[in-house]
């Protein structure tokens, strides 16, 4: 295939297609698809930088992404299976060197491979799928909290999710990283409102916990009585069951002695009358030789047998104040087992269960301790939400002239941005207060909520600068951009283009755009073509020499006639 390899075919691409190189390093190192969707077989190697991909609408240029979301955790369907094969096969290997996190995270769970980490998914034309890290099984819930560490994915829907007011806290906590903190009051509020139901269930039902703490008092009462040990049961029992079967034991096991030793033709003798008789011939086979020596070994069990036998027996003695008091012992435990529907053997565990009820229920009516409780909860939410109330405020003051610093060179000049932070009547999980994105973009007009007054075109600019700004925030060395620049155009686009293209100096950068202005920032240039051979359709990647990415811009800024003025005007964009 002219220009390049097709994606059906086993082939490396790695081509840097420009001299400005980005000293970050590789974190996503490759990307490996097995029929999937139109693709057969594809290994792709990801150089450093900000990587443009650029295609026909519906080529398959997202195909890469949805891949590499796959290998996050994504949900998986059947659909996805290249027609005619079984599975899908997508592998993500990263350069996990660097990441703190994510080594640390990988060797709790024994999943550490030295610096490379690979995710692995196998979806089954059925709609099951199965996932690895590093070899080994793993659910997609560990696929999905790994791949957060990796890769953050920037979609064409985040202008919508701006217009619902819990992003813009969410927002907040992303630039300023105060996750942690935002997880600390959420904790300190749920202790707090489970301490409150325990007061109030406590001070509701008084009444019916008295009685639970009467009647548990009267079970354990008996339970002490008896004082049951772990795995007494079955010893008494066995003991009983001696006792009152003294007589015919102590019969029988003479009986038994007799006929091993000490009666009047006993086993024992039995045996040395056979040993005498074969032992002349003990070394003239080796059959002989063998039962010669059985015979010597049944001798010395016989023999240790009957000693044992003879002590236990003579050890044996008959109590009948024992009798009665195993019997004593075992009834009441029956009875007690019979009251509580479980078994005898089952008591002890009982008995310790319901001394745990027990500390809960008096620990319930006292009402004091859990006034108290109340208090600290309280006390330690209040101290949490209000720093991070503080913390939250900080942070709003230098991200909103930051978005609109963003925005103005987005050609919106006169814009404004402010975060409202109104006090909940009742605090919540989330914090003390409910935080909004006000925005205006003409002079003289006050700031006003975001999802009243803003347009679709300045929406989509809006999400632009804020997406950038979480970025150059982002601690994820991996950041994707799924067509974030649709709605600009002309001397806006070159403005996204060169603050992906800064990103990419400090980032692994991968963006899927139709804007001319953005890919001839790129420090690479990736082109997606779908084609036809033997009426099946597949999709290729090609990485564009300069020559090529002159002619993709020059496609891109004029359509499908391409002519000498836009080549040099394609040209004059890559230099620039």
């Amino acid at each position: 295939m002219p220009g390049g390899a097709c994606l059906r075919r086993a082939t490396r691409y790695y081509q840097p297609t420009s001299k400005t190189t980005s000293p970050t390093a590789t974190m996503l190192s490759s990307l490996s698809i097995r029929h999937f969707t139109l693709v057969e077989h594809l290994e792709l190697e990801i150089p450093t930088g900000f990587s443009v991909i650029t295609g026909e609408t519906g080529a398959g240029k997202s195909i890469l992404l949805d891949a590499l979301g796959l290998c996050l955790g994504d949900k998986a369907d059947g659909a996805v299976v290249r027609h005619g094969a079984d599975k899908a096969e997508l592998t993500a290997l990263f350069d996990v060197s660097r990441l703190k996190d994510a080594c640390d995270w990988l060797a709790e769970r024994d999943l550490s491979n030295g610096e490379e980490c690979s995710l692995r998914r196998v979806i089954h034309k059925e709609g099951r799928s199965k996932a690895w890290i590093n070899g080994t099984p793993v659910t997609l819930g560990e696929l999905r909290t790994l791949g957060e560490m990796l890769i953050h994915i920037h979609g064409q829907h985040a202008p919508q999710s701006l217009l619902q007011r819990t992003s813009h806290c969410q927002l907040i906590d992303n630039v300023g990283d105060l996750h942690t903190l935002a997880a600390d009051v959420a904790t300190a509020h749920q202790h707090w409102q489970q301490a409150a139901r325990a007061l109030a269930d406590s001070q509701a039902n008084q009444a019916a916990q008295a009685a639970r703490l009467e009647l548990l008092d009267s079970h354990l009462d008996e339970l002490q009585k008896l004082d049951l040990k772990p795995a007494e049961y079955p010893t008494l029992e066995q003991e009983y069951d001696r006792l009152a079967n003294f007589e015919s034991l102590m019969q029988d096991g003479r009986t038994a002695l007799d006929l091993l030793s000490e009666g009047e033709s006993p086993v024992l003798r039995a045996l040395q009358l056979a040993m005498k008789s074969l032992e002349p011939h003990r070394n003239r086979d080796d059959t002989l030789t063998n039962l010669c020596a059985s015979l010597d070994s049944a001798l010395i069990e016989v023999k240790e047998s009957a000693s044992e036998l003879r002590h236990f027996l003579e050890d044996q003695e008959l109590d009948p104040q024992r009798l009665q008091w195993l019997e004593s012992r075992i009834s009441e435990a029956h009875r007690i087992s019979r009251k509580h529907k479980v078994l005898p053997a089952e008591l002890p565990e009982l008995q310790l269960r319901l001394q745990a009820e027990h500390s809960r229920c008096q620990e319930a009516q006292d009402v004091e301790a859990l006034q108290a409780a109340v208090e600290t909860a309280t006390a330690r939410y209040q101290a949490q939400a209000l720093a991070l109330r503080e913390q939250r405020q900080l942070v709003a003051g230098s991200l909103s002239p930051s978005i609109a610093g963003h925005l103005r060179n987005l050609g919106m000049p006169d814009t404004q941005v402010e975060f409202a932070f109104t006090v909940l009547a009742k605090p919540a999980a989330h914090g003390l207060d409910d935080v909004e994105l006000l925005f205006s973009a003409n002079k003289g007009q006050a700031p006003q909520p975001l999802a009243k007054v803003v347009s679709g075109g300045e929406l989509s600019r809006f999400a632009l600068a804020v997406q950038v700004i979480q970025a150059q925030h982002s601690a994820v060395p991996v950041l994707v951009f799924d067509e974030v620049d649709v709605g600009i155009s002309g001397g806006t686009a070159e403005v996204v283009g060169e603050l992906l293209r800064s990103l990419g100096e400090r980032a692994q950068i991968l963006c899927i755009t139709h804007q001319p202005q953005v890919a001839a920032k790129g420090h690479h240039h990736w082109r997606v073509e779908k084609f036809s051979t033997d009426d099946r359709t597949h999709s290729r990647i090609v990485a564009l020499s300069r020559e090529e990415r002159i002619r993709e811009i020059a496609r891109m800024s004029g359509g499908l006639t391409i002519t000498p003025e836009t080549l040099r005007h394609a040209e004059s964009m890559l230099a620039g």
